[in-house]
């Protein structure tokens, strides 16, 4: 069974909502293993007022009794505390959101129809996901991990951060999880100007995932390559323009013998000494850690709202103010781990699947003794 979600719901509506399909019978899950990746998304520097109002507490619905999946879709539900606007009309589309080409595409005459559902508010379900997959992954000794790079103008140095360091950032720093104590005042200062002149900022996350096998996805067709399976999930999260795997963009401006990481043995294990190619070669995993970049956009809301035409009466105007963040950028990486997270479990659970978690532990551990056999 493919392992896949669905999820339903408005910003402003009653829940949101989502589906959890293929997880197998047997994982260990619990409203604290959910709500602990909830807690990360819900506060940072850059957010807004919203935050204020939620509470994003999941309810497991169906697919877990006692504490344990039992094979069943895993249903999972999170109230919407703040609705006041749900029947508020908006004729007035932000540039940059989906809020014109959807009410062009569907008739609609009244955005709300569009942005209720554009809204990242959504992106709260696909966290609870992949609570339930990095609990999956937990299995294996795998974890996925996030960092800030940028916000605004304010970058972090380029340095080798360790799985360590990156693994403490929402303890060491809630506000902007950046890891590098100079730049994550910058970040916060880049916050504040813009909240100031009513403006918001993208930036740039690193996620990675340690302890990925080697062989997850393939190489004999576009669709089962795992970059690219990868690359579309990150690309789907609201505000991302861009993804990066490994160190794709400078690799771009270098000869082959400058960025192709080269492979040595020891001890009858395959190795090597760099990992430009951010762990995955030929659409599959080469055992590196599997190191991807999503570059967010500024938020399209802004308090200062730019020109734009009211949709019924074609009059020039000014855009729609929604409560929004000045910065999405630190929270998109609890997002991003989680998206990742789903790929890498549905990989995972393609390759080793079974009806129980023990089945599949089995399969994974008899795989692992096989490459051993094959090195020696």
């Amino acid at each position: 069974m493919t392992l896949r979600f669905l999820t339903a719901g408005e910003s402003h509506g009653i829940a949101e909502v989502t589906i959890l399909e293929g997880i197998p019978a047997g994982l260990s899950v619990s409203h604290e293993d959910i709500n602990k990746e909830l807690r990360k998304r819900m506060h940072d520097f850059g957010r807004g007022g919203r935050a204020k109002i939620e509470k994003d507490e999941v309810k497991i619905l169906s697919g877990v009794r006692m504490g344990k999946t039992i094979g069943s879709p895993i249903a999972l539900l999170i109230e919407n505390i703040d609705r006041a606007k749900w029947e508020e009309k908006v004729t007035r589309p932000r540039p940059g959101h989906a809020d014109l080409s959807g009410v062009v595409k569907y008739g609609f005459d009244d955005v709300r129809s569009v942005l209720e559902r554009a809204s990242a508010r959504e992106t709260v379900m696909r966290v609870a996901v992949g609570a339930v997959c990095k609990k999956l992954l937990s299995e294996f000794g795998i974890e996925v991990a996030s960092h800030t790079l940028q916000i605004g103008k304010a970058k972090a140095p380029q340095r080798i951060y360790t799985f360590d360091e990156i693994k403490k950032i929402y303890e060491e720093d809630p506000d902007v999880h950046c890891v590098d104590k100079i730049a994550r005042e910058q970040m916060k200062q880049e916050i504040l100007n813009a909240r100031t002149s009513k403006d918001t900022l993208g930036g740039v996350v690193e996620i990675i995932a340690q302890n990925v096998p080697v062989g997850l996805g393939s190489h004999v067709h576009f669709d089962r390559k795992l970059d690219g399976r990868i690359a579309q999930t990150l690309m789907s999260i609201p505000s991302v323009k861009a993804v990066e795997i490994g160190n794709a963009i400078d690799a771009s401006t270098k000869t082959g013998k400058e960025v192709q990481d080269r492979i040595y043995v020891k001890d009858d294990t395959f190795y090597r000494t760099t990992n430009n190619m951010g762990g995955i070669e030929g659409g599959m995993t080469n055992g590196e850690d599997i190191v991807c970049r999503v570059y967010h956009k500024p938020l399209s809301t802004l308090y200062d709202p730019l020109e734009t035409i009211d949709i019924i009466t074609k009059k020039a105007t000014t855009a729609t103010i929604e409560r929004s963040d000045v910065s999405v950028v630190a929270r998109g990486g609890v997002v991003s781990e989680s998206m990742l997270a789903f790929v890498l479990a549905q990989a995972i659970l393609e390759k080793f699947g079974g009806d129980s978690i023990t089945e599949t532990k089995r399969n994974f551990v008899s795989y692992k003794n096989s490459l051993q056999i094959q090195h020696k």
